[in-house]
């Protein structure tokens, strides 16, 4: 392989990994659960970062019940 295919995938796994940074957060957050999660997961994918964006500003959406 030479050295402009290896900078290529170097580059590509990246922008891949900065990519998948923001569903990785929010899987590993307890801010949300379910159905919320899966619904900001396929916000980040589908809109874009600005999602992940709302998602640290504003999950979770509906107040936990106490008790």
């Amino acid at each position: 392989m030479d050295d402009s295919a290896m900078f290529v995938l170097i580059a590509l796994a990246i922008i891949g990994f900065f990519w998948l940074l923001p569903i990785l957060i929010i899987l590993g957050s307890r801010k949300t659960t379910g159905r919320e999660k899966f619904a900001w997961i396929l916000a980040v994918v589908f809109i874009s970062w600005f999602a992940w964006i709302f998602y640290l500003l504003l999950a979770p959406l509906k107040k936990k019940k106490s008790g």
